[in-house]
This record gives C-alpha cells, sequence and structure tokens, in this order.
C-alpha cells in the first residue's frame, strides 16, 4: 500500500532546500506539552495562528508604541509595529533563504506583553515590582500561561527562545548586552525590530512636530537615504549582503553564521538611534502625557495591591503570589482600558 504524504509533510519536504543553517520544523525541538502534528500546518506555522488567533495579539492595536493616545490616523501602534517586524523579518529571512515561518511567528509573538503606554509603563511596573518587569519576559508569561485560560498557547521551543531573547539591554545594535538568539531567524527578528522602531518613530516624530527631516543626523542620511523606504532597503540590503553566507550559496561556509551589518551601515544605524534617544524617546518621557501615564500605572498597581479581591477571577490561578497577579493583569491592558479603570476606581 502507497503511504500518502500530507499537506505538513509537504511542506517539511520543502524545507530541506533551505539553508543547512535554517532551522527545519520537523526538526523542532518540540512543545513543552506534546501534541498530534497538524495534518496541513508545519510546527511554526501553527504558532504563527495561535499568536495571530490569541487575545494579547488583538490588544496591540490599543497599546502606544511611542506616541501615547495620539489623535492623528497614522500613528505607529503596538500592532502595527509587530506587524512591520514581522514584514522585515520575512524579507531577510526569505533573502538568506532561512525559515520564513518560524521568522514570522517570532515577530508576531514578540511583543505580546509589553504594556499600556510604551516603555513608560514598562519602566513603572519595573521600579513598582521587586523581581523586575521585562516585556520579553512577560511576553513569554503570556504564550506559556496567561493565554488560552492558563493553558497557554504551548508554542515550540524555538519560537519561545526568539521571543525570549528578542529584547536588547545595553546600547547601540550589535553592541554591549545584545546577547544570543538560539537561532538565525531568532537573530533576525532582533534586527528587524531596530530596523521598524527606528523608521517608523522618525516618521511618528515628524508627524508630531518634534523633528524634521531636515534634523537628522547627516552622516545617517548619507549612508542610509532621507527617505523611509531608503533607510529600509538600505538596512535590510545590507544585513542580507553581510549575512549572505548563511544562505549556504557561498563557496566558503563560515564556522559560526551570524545576522550581521557592514560597519559602515551600522555606525549609521546607530547614529539613528541615538538622535532618537536624545531628540524623541527623552523628549516624550519628560512630558506630561508621560507623566500622567505614569501617574495611572502607579495609581493601579496600589489599588489593586490592597484590593486583591477586585482582580478578575482568571488572574486567581495564574500566581498565588498577589504582586505578580496585579503585573500580570496591567501588562495585559491597553492604553484605553488601564484609562478606564483609573478613571472608574477614583470616581467610585
Amino acid at each position: 500500500m502507497v503511504r500518502r504524504l500530507t499537506i505538513r509533510q509537504f511542506s517539511e519536504e520543502r524545507e530541506e532546500s533551505l539553508s543547512p543553517y535554517a532551522v527545519k520544523s520537523r526538526f523542532s525541538r518540540g512543545r513543552l506539552r506534546d501534541e498530534e502534528p497538524c495534518q496541513i500546518r508545519t510546527a511554526f506555522q501553527r504558532d504563527r495562528d495561535r499568536i495571530i488567533h490569541s487575545k494579547a495579539f488583538r490588544r496591540l492595536k490599543h497599546k502606544t508604541q511611542v506616541f501615547i493616545a495620539p489623535l492623528g490616523d497614522h500613528y505607529v501602534t503596538r500592532l502595527t509595529h509587530t506587524l512591520e517586524v514581522s514584514q522585515i523579518g520575512r524579507t531577510i529571512a526569505r533573502a538568506l533563504n532561512l525559515n520564513e515561518d518560524l521568522t514570522e511567528a517570532i515577530a508576531l509573538g514578540h511583543d505580546l506583553g509589553h504594556t499600556p503606554f510604551g516603555h513608560v509603563g514598562e519602566d513603572v511596573l519595573n521600579e513598582l515590582y521587586a523581581p523586575g518587569f521585562r516585556h520579553n519576559e512577560q511576553s513569554l508569561r503570556v504564550v506559556d500561561l496567561l493565554e488560552n485560560d492558563g493553558r497557554g498557547l504551548n508554542l515550540t521551543l524555538e519560537v519561545r527562545d526568539g521571543i525570549l531573547h528578542h529584547s536588547k539591554s545595553g546600547s547601540g545594535v550589535l553592541g554591549n548586552g545584545w546577547g544570543k538568539v538560539d537561532t538565525l531567524e531568532g537573530e533576525i527578528v532582533k534586527m528587524a525590530d531596530i530596523i521598524a522602531y527606528i523608521n517608523h518613530d522618525i516618521g511618528d516624530a515628524i508627524r508630531a512636530g518634534i523633528i524634521t527631516e531636515r534634523d537628522l543626523p547627516l552622516q545617517a542620511v548619507k549612508a542610509l537615504g532621507m527617505t523611509h523606504s531608503q533607510r529600509i532597503n538600505s538596512m535590510v540590503s545590507d544585513i542580507i549582503d553581510s549575512s549572505w553566507a548563511v544562505s549556504g550559496y557561498d563557496k566558503i561556509e563560515p564556522e559560526s553564521p551570524k545576522i550581521d551589518m557592514s560597519p559602515a551601515i551600522l555606525e549609521a544605524t546607530n547614529v539613528l538611534r541615538d538622535f532618537l534617544f536624545d531628540r524623541v524617546y527623552n523628549v516624550k518621557s519628560a512630558e506630561e502625557e508621560s507623566h500622567r501615564a505614569r501617574e495611572v500605572v502607579q495609581r493601579l498597581y496600589q489599588y489593586f495591591i490592597r484590593h486583591a479581591d477586585r482582580l478578575p477571577p482568571e488572574y486567581l490561578a495564574y500566581s498565588d503570589n498577589t504582586e505578580r497577579r496585579v503585573v500580570d493583569y496591567i501588562a495585559g491592558m491597553t492604553d484605553q482600558y488601564a484609562q478606564r479603570i483609573d478613571q472608574e476606581l477614583n470616581s467610585s
């Protein structure tokens, strides 16, 4: 009797044409809990779909990127940022013949644990919660536990690793504190994250009147271009050229392949990043709306610590620690929901 391959198995066979450095879905290290494989989707495609259909993913559309509750319709939200990271990541992965499905799943899930009010909310929770708060760790907690009524999404270990290690500490792209992801696809997402936020935050800052295109550092403009599309194209093309050996097409394969940038483009990218911190992020964090956002998160935290019985019942099952429950609840809020709950508590 002839054995018929499933659609998933056909997809897995096609992955054999990927780079030898790509992660093949049939060789995934598995999930926290064993499951029967899907007949249609590969393991990483299944992860992608679970993330897209999650509640946390939907809430990203009402979470701040940089500008809190902007009046314009075209400012970036945490959701549009996530989609841009996914698009950039997929472009690089496809060009380098790496696993596009794995890259996409990591990108779509990397910010699920982000707080309301962007990094302002993250900073406040980090200050208030003694063990500290980092959105990448919260993103992993979302997919491991908080989604699906406490059962989590049961993602593959490769996607979980990419989500946990996408965040950068220290200063500069590829600098101190850059960290290491277990897969090249995860490294792509780290780079795509930076490319996305640098460029869309410039656009939002110009839209808000904080800077003009003429304010951009000349060194960066000469290397990367003046327009949004020129800068992204320069960065993406350079990563592909600088990382080309990971495709396996080069005659000389590196002993330790990595996702890289050329010195000139790397320096220009870091110049733009530093410019944004000096002229946009630090300015925004000092504005009145950011102070109000800080106060909202602080009031919510202090209130629910004192009145843990007012937390939604499902949060009682997520932890035995009151502070942990409160952090989970607040981190999952959208900007609008946090403001509404704060107003209700103040008026009661």
